[in-house]
């Protein structure tokens, strides 16, 4: 009989374990980026190294200010990449001095060796000064626009205004998607070809 009650008392409590448990509504600061754009499912709010966890919003305004940009570069980047390697380059001469025509340069990390100084020196000076004086928005002292990331400036449209803020909503979390898979995509070509 004692037996019988022991083995009833482990079904019981084995059975207990499987019960759904009532979980309490908690509030953390990571709530407060819960409706930000890119949060998205299956991941929702995605903060694996806690860079926000503390709920600053000019932080989280700064950082997504960093994931635009990057991700628009590294868009650029990806079709940069395969154009090269499809072997299409600019007519004429890199430098007309050294003799070096643009078809000459290799793609990928080889054109690196293969341009001339004096190019490379334009090449950075030239996103130097994007970086300093073009793209600018709230985020790094320029007049606020109408969200972070927003380059427009005052002077360059292209219809943005027309559109309803659900579209603009919508056509903003396909860039900062597209973003993060060109940022992943740069990353798998450029480790391609060091691996060979």
């Amino acid at each position: 009989e004692t037996m019988k009650l022991a083995i009833l008392a482990t079904l019981a409590a084995s059975a207990a374990a499987f019960a759904p448990a009532k979980v309490a509504q908690t509030s953390t600061s990571l709530n407060a980026f819960d409706g930000e754009l890119g949060v998205q499912p299956p991941l929702g709010f995605y903060d694996p190294l806690g860079l926000v966890a503390d709920g600053n919003q000019a932080k989280f305004d700064r950082l997504r200010y960093v994931e635009i940009k990057h991700g628009r570069i590294s868009m650029l980047a990806v079709v940069g990449y395969l154009v090269e390697e499809a072997g299409i380059r600019l007519p004429g001469a890199v430098s007309s001095s050294e003799g070096v025509n643009f078809s000459d340069i290799p793609a990928g990390f080889a054109a690196l060796s293969k341009i001339p100084d004096a190019g490379l020196f334009q090449l950075f000076a030239f996103i130097g000064f994007l970086e300093v004086f073009v793209m600018k928005d709230s985020a790094n002292g320029a007049e606020a626009g109408e969200f972070v990331g927003d380059f427009r400036n005052g002077a360059f449209d292209l219809g943005w205004d027309t559109f309803d803020e659900e579209t603009k909503f919508s056509k903003r979390a396909i860039e900062l998607n597209q973003g993060r898979a060109a940022m992943m995509g740069i990353l798998g070509l450029m480790v391609h070809e060091q691996l060979g």
